[in-house]
Protein backbone atom coordinates (compact mmCIF):
# COMPACT_ATOMS: atom_id res chain seq x y z
CA UNK A 1 0.00 0.00 0.00
CA UNK A 2 1.37 3.57 -1.21
CA UNK A 3 1.44 6.64 1.20
CA UNK A 4 2.29 9.59 -0.61
CA UNK A 5 3.62 12.47 1.22
CA UNK A 6 1.10 15.49 1.46
CA UNK A 7 3.01 17.77 3.72
CA UNK A 8 6.03 17.43 6.10
CA UNK A 9 6.18 19.84 9.32
CA UNK A 10 8.81 20.45 12.31
CA UNK A 11 6.92 20.94 15.51
CA UNK A 12 8.66 20.54 19.02
CA UNK A 13 10.92 17.35 19.03
CA UNK A 14 9.36 15.68 16.08
CA UNK A 15 7.53 16.46 12.79
CA UNK A 16 4.06 16.29 11.88
CA UNK A 17 3.30 14.63 8.28
CA UNK A 18 0.41 14.45 6.29
CA UNK A 19 -0.38 11.49 4.12
CA UNK A 20 -2.90 9.77 1.68
CA UNK A 21 -3.27 6.73 0.32
CA UNK A 22 -5.79 4.59 -1.71
CA UNK A 23 -7.55 2.30 1.49
CA UNK A 24 -9.34 -0.97 -0.16
CA UNK A 25 -12.00 -1.15 2.70
CA UNK A 26 -12.94 2.50 2.20
CA UNK A 27 -12.63 1.60 -1.75
CA UNK A 28 -11.04 5.53 -2.16
CA UNK A 29 -8.52 8.02 -1.04
CA UNK A 30 -7.92 8.50 2.99
CA UNK A 31 -5.60 10.44 4.56
CA UNK A 32 -3.87 10.74 8.10
CA UNK A 33 -2.06 13.11 10.37
CA UNK A 34 1.42 11.26 12.13
CA UNK A 35 3.30 12.89 14.40
CA UNK A 36 6.45 11.27 14.89
CA UNK A 37 9.32 12.00 17.74
CA UNK A 38 12.81 12.60 16.91
CA UNK A 39 13.61 8.70 18.42
CA UNK A 40 11.07 7.53 15.71
CA UNK A 41 12.48 9.75 12.94
CA UNK A 42 16.23 8.60 13.59
CA UNK A 43 14.80 5.20 14.43
CA UNK A 44 16.61 5.02 17.56
CA UNK A 45 13.78 4.34 19.70
CA UNK A 46 10.03 2.35 18.47
CA UNK A 47 7.93 5.12 19.90
CA UNK A 48 4.02 3.55 21.77
CA UNK A 49 1.53 5.52 19.16
CA UNK A 50 -1.67 7.34 20.28
CA UNK A 51 -4.85 7.19 17.59
CA UNK A 52 -7.38 10.13 18.17
CA UNK A 53 -10.99 10.15 16.65
CA UNK A 54 -12.21 13.16 15.87
CA UNK A 55 -16.15 13.90 16.03
CA UNK A 56 -19.06 15.12 13.53
CA UNK A 57 -18.44 17.57 10.73
CA UNK A 58 -14.40 17.54 12.12
CA UNK A 59 -11.23 15.40 9.65
CA UNK A 60 -7.53 14.71 10.20
CA UNK A 61 -6.66 18.02 10.87
CA UNK A 62 -8.89 19.32 13.75
CA UNK A 63 -7.20 17.65 16.46
CA UNK A 64 -3.28 18.70 15.40
CA UNK A 65 -4.25 21.96 15.02
CA UNK A 66 -6.62 22.95 17.96
CA UNK A 67 -5.89 20.42 20.54
CA UNK A 68 -2.66 21.81 21.66
CA UNK A 69 -1.28 18.12 22.65
CA UNK A 70 1.80 17.97 20.09
CA UNK A 71 4.01 19.78 23.39
CA UNK A 72 3.06 17.00 25.60
CA UNK A 73 3.28 13.91 22.87
CA UNK A 74 6.91 14.73 22.28
CA UNK A 75 7.69 15.10 25.74
CA UNK A 76 6.76 11.99 26.18
CA UNK A 77 7.61 10.60 23.11
CA UNK A 78 4.65 9.00 21.91
CA UNK A 79 3.14 8.96 18.11
CA UNK A 80 0.15 10.32 16.89
CA UNK A 81 -2.16 9.29 14.42
CA UNK A 82 -5.16 11.27 13.18
CA UNK A 83 -7.54 9.55 10.80
CA UNK A 84 -9.98 11.54 8.66
CA UNK A 85 -13.79 10.99 10.03
CA UNK A 86 -15.55 9.38 7.34
CA UNK A 87 -14.76 8.40 3.72
CA UNK A 88 -14.92 11.29 1.20
CA UNK A 89 -16.70 11.84 -2.41
CA UNK A 90 -17.42 8.63 -2.70
CA UNK A 91 -20.42 9.49 -5.48
CA UNK A 92 -23.13 8.04 -3.12
CA UNK A 93 -26.70 10.27 -3.16
CA UNK A 94 -26.84 12.26 -0.27
CA UNK A 95 -23.87 12.04 1.04
CA UNK A 96 -23.24 15.23 1.30
CA UNK A 97 -27.09 16.54 1.99
CA UNK A 98 -26.85 16.38 5.95
CA UNK A 99 -24.54 17.22 8.45
CA UNK A 100 -24.85 14.38 10.63
CA UNK A 101 -25.16 11.58 8.09
CA UNK A 102 -22.53 10.98 5.44
CA UNK A 103 -19.99 12.67 4.82
CA UNK A 104 -17.84 13.42 8.64
CA UNK A 105 -20.31 11.69 9.87
CA UNK A 106 -19.19 7.63 9.78
CA UNK A 107 -19.67 6.87 13.62
CA UNK A 108 -16.92 4.52 12.99
CA UNK A 109 -19.33 1.38 11.82
CA UNK A 110 -18.65 -1.30 9.36
CA UNK A 111 -21.81 -0.17 7.31
CA UNK A 112 -24.31 -3.31 5.94
CA UNK A 113 -27.10 -1.05 4.60
CA UNK A 114 -27.27 0.27 0.96
CA UNK A 115 -25.78 2.85 -0.39
CA UNK A 116 -23.51 2.97 2.69
CA UNK A 117 -21.89 -0.47 2.85
CA UNK A 118 -19.56 -0.07 0.05
CA UNK A 119 -17.75 2.28 1.50
CA UNK A 120 -18.40 2.94 5.02
CA UNK A 121 -16.27 0.54 6.95
CA UNK A 122 -14.64 3.33 9.23
CA UNK A 123 -14.44 0.15 11.90
CA UNK A 124 -12.34 -1.81 10.12
CA UNK A 125 -10.76 1.11 8.53
CA UNK A 126 -8.97 2.34 12.26
CA UNK A 127 -8.89 -1.22 13.35
CA UNK A 128 -7.11 -3.16 10.77
CA UNK A 129 -5.80 -1.24 8.11
CA UNK A 130 -4.83 2.03 9.37
CA UNK A 131 -2.54 0.00 11.94
CA UNK A 132 -1.22 -2.11 9.75
CA UNK A 133 -0.26 0.80 7.63
CA UNK A 134 1.34 2.68 10.52
CA UNK A 135 2.78 -0.35 11.72
CA UNK A 136 4.99 -1.27 8.42
CA UNK A 137 5.58 1.94 7.57
CA UNK A 138 7.11 4.05 10.53
CA UNK A 139 9.33 3.57 13.49
CA UNK A 140 6.40 2.83 15.72
CA UNK A 141 5.89 -0.27 18.69
CA UNK A 142 2.47 -1.57 17.71
CA UNK A 143 2.19 -3.66 20.55
CA UNK A 144 2.00 -0.20 22.38
CA UNK A 145 -1.24 1.32 21.39
CA UNK A 146 -4.19 3.14 22.85
CA UNK A 147 -6.78 5.19 21.76
CA UNK A 148 -8.95 8.43 22.33
CA UNK A 149 -11.75 10.45 20.68
CA UNK A 150 -14.08 13.80 21.10
CA UNK A 151 -17.74 13.32 20.74
CA UNK A 152 -18.55 10.67 17.71
CA UNK A 153 -14.66 9.85 17.92
CA UNK A 154 -15.26 9.18 21.95
CA UNK A 155 -17.79 6.91 20.84
CA UNK A 156 -15.64 5.19 17.93
CA UNK A 157 -12.16 4.81 20.58
CA UNK A 158 -14.52 3.56 23.53
CA UNK A 159 -16.32 0.96 21.02
CA UNK A 160 -13.27 -0.48 19.42
CA UNK A 161 -11.49 -0.57 22.90
CA UNK A 162 -14.34 -2.68 24.10
CA UNK A 163 -14.27 -5.52 21.40
CA UNK A 164 -10.62 -5.91 20.96
CA UNK A 165 -9.68 -6.90 24.36
CA UNK A 166 -6.10 -6.44 25.15
CA UNK A 167 -5.27 -4.76 22.12
CA UNK A 168 -5.41 -0.75 23.53
CA UNK A 169 -3.32 -0.45 26.78
CA UNK A 170 -6.09 2.65 27.65
CA UNK A 171 -8.80 4.57 26.48
CA UNK A 172 -10.05 7.83 27.23
CA UNK A 173 -12.40 10.47 25.83
CA UNK A 174 -13.99 13.89 25.71
CA UNK A 175 -17.87 14.12 25.86
CA UNK A 176 -18.23 10.49 24.07
CA UNK A 177 -21.51 9.70 22.97
CA UNK A 178 -22.06 6.94 24.86
CA UNK A 179 -25.41 5.05 24.36
CA UNK A 180 -26.18 5.93 20.76
CA UNK A 181 -28.65 3.38 20.55
CA UNK A 182 -30.71 5.29 22.76
CA UNK A 183 -29.48 9.10 21.65
CA UNK A 184 -30.89 11.24 18.56
CA UNK A 185 -26.98 10.71 18.14
CA UNK A 186 -27.18 7.21 16.99
CA UNK A 187 -30.39 6.10 16.25
CA UNK A 188 -30.66 8.30 12.91
CA UNK A 189 -27.29 7.47 11.74
CA UNK A 190 -27.34 3.35 13.10
CA UNK A 191 -30.48 2.86 11.14
CA UNK A 192 -29.17 4.22 7.66
CA UNK A 193 -25.96 2.38 8.05
CA UNK A 194 -26.38 -0.93 10.35
CA UNK A 195 -30.59 -1.10 9.55
CA UNK A 196 -33.22 -1.79 11.68
CA UNK A 197 -32.56 -4.64 13.84
CA UNK A 198 -31.11 -2.90 17.28
CA UNK A 199 -29.68 -6.29 18.20
CA UNK A 200 -26.76 -5.16 15.73
CA UNK A 201 -26.42 -1.88 17.31
CA UNK A 202 -25.13 -3.09 20.42
CA UNK A 203 -22.20 -3.74 18.63
CA UNK A 204 -21.96 -0.34 18.14
CA UNK A 205 -22.96 1.35 21.65
CA UNK A 206 -20.18 1.49 24.15
CA UNK A 207 -22.53 1.10 27.36
CA UNK A 208 -23.83 -2.31 25.77
CA UNK A 209 -20.84 -3.42 25.31
CA UNK A 210 -19.21 -2.40 28.79
CA UNK A 211 -21.98 -4.65 30.10
CA UNK A 212 -20.63 -7.39 28.99
CA UNK A 213 -17.03 -6.33 28.69
CA UNK A 214 -14.62 -9.41 30.13
CA UNK A 215 -11.00 -8.84 28.42
CA UNK A 216 -8.06 -7.51 30.36
CA UNK A 217 -8.68 -4.77 32.93
CA UNK A 218 -9.30 -1.68 30.65
CA UNK A 219 -8.02 1.93 32.19
CA UNK A 220 -10.77 4.50 30.65
CA UNK A 221 -10.82 7.99 31.25
CA UNK A 222 -14.11 10.45 30.57
CA UNK A 223 -14.33 14.13 30.67
CA UNK A 224 -17.22 15.97 30.16
CA UNK A 225 -18.51 19.48 30.65
CA UNK A 226 -21.72 20.49 32.44
CA UNK A 227 -22.16 23.57 29.67
CA UNK A 228 -21.98 20.89 27.07
CA UNK A 229 -25.31 21.65 24.57
CA UNK A 230 -25.43 17.90 23.81
CA UNK A 231 -24.80 16.99 26.94
CA UNK A 232 -28.27 18.80 28.39
CA UNK A 233 -30.11 18.30 25.37
CA UNK A 234 -29.12 14.54 25.70
CA UNK A 235 -27.33 13.47 22.61
CA UNK A 236 -24.60 12.05 24.93
CA UNK A 237 -26.01 10.24 27.08
CA UNK A 238 -22.52 10.11 29.45
CA UNK A 239 -24.05 8.83 32.80
CA UNK A 240 -25.77 5.78 30.96
CA UNK A 241 -22.02 4.53 30.85
CA UNK A 242 -20.68 5.95 33.76
CA UNK A 243 -23.42 3.62 35.89
CA UNK A 244 -23.19 0.69 33.30
CA UNK A 245 -19.27 0.78 34.04
CA UNK A 246 -19.82 0.67 37.99
CA UNK A 247 -22.80 -1.49 37.81
CA UNK A 248 -21.72 -4.12 35.76
CA UNK A 249 -18.17 -3.65 34.00
CA UNK A 250 -15.54 -5.36 36.79
CA UNK A 251 -12.86 -5.33 33.95
CA UNK A 252 -13.27 -1.44 33.58
CA UNK A 253 -11.01 0.91 35.52
CA UNK A 254 -13.44 4.04 34.77
CA UNK A 255 -12.15 8.16 35.83
CA UNK A 256 -14.57 9.98 34.83
CA UNK A 257 -14.90 13.86 35.49
CA UNK A 258 -17.83 16.38 35.22
CA UNK A 259 -15.83 19.51 34.25
CA UNK A 260 -17.85 22.67 35.61
CA UNK A 261 -18.45 25.65 32.97
CA UNK A 262 -16.94 23.48 29.82
CA UNK A 263 -18.67 23.22 26.61
CA UNK A 264 -18.51 20.61 23.61
CA UNK A 265 -15.70 22.70 21.75
CA UNK A 266 -11.93 21.97 21.41
CA UNK A 267 -11.46 24.96 24.08
CA UNK A 268 -12.42 22.66 26.81
CA UNK A 269 -10.35 19.92 24.67
CA UNK A 270 -7.30 22.25 24.87
CA UNK A 271 -7.74 22.70 28.88
CA UNK A 272 -7.44 18.82 29.35
CA UNK A 273 -4.90 17.65 26.70
CA UNK A 274 -2.86 16.97 28.87
CA UNK A 275 -4.00 15.21 31.64
CA UNK A 276 -4.99 12.81 28.60
CA UNK A 277 -1.90 12.47 27.48
CA UNK A 278 -0.07 11.77 31.14
CA UNK A 279 -3.05 9.52 31.30
CA UNK A 280 -2.04 7.42 28.19
CA UNK A 281 1.65 7.26 28.65
CA UNK A 282 1.31 5.75 31.80
CA UNK A 283 0.08 2.69 30.28
CA UNK A 284 2.47 3.05 26.91
CA UNK A 285 5.15 2.53 28.96
CA UNK A 286 4.71 -0.35 30.96
CA UNK A 287 1.95 0.48 34.16
CA UNK A 288 -0.27 -2.70 34.95
CA UNK A 289 -3.95 -1.78 34.69
CA UNK A 290 -5.40 -2.20 38.34
CA UNK A 291 -8.16 -1.57 40.11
Amino acid sequence: MTLELVSKNRCFKGEIHKYTHCSALIKGKMAFNIFLPDVALSKSKKVPVLYFLSGLTCNEDNMVTKAGALPYLSDEEIALVTPDTSPRDTGIDGEEDDWELGTGASFYVDATQEPWKSSYNMYSYVQKELQQLVSESFFVDDSRVSIFGHSMGGHGALVLSMRNPGHYKSVSAFAPICHPSLSNWGRKQFMAYLGKDEKEWSKYDATELVKGYNGPILPVLIDQGDADQFYSTKQLLTSHFVVAAETHGCRVNLQSNMRPGYDHSYWFIQTFIKDHISFHAKYLKGEQATF
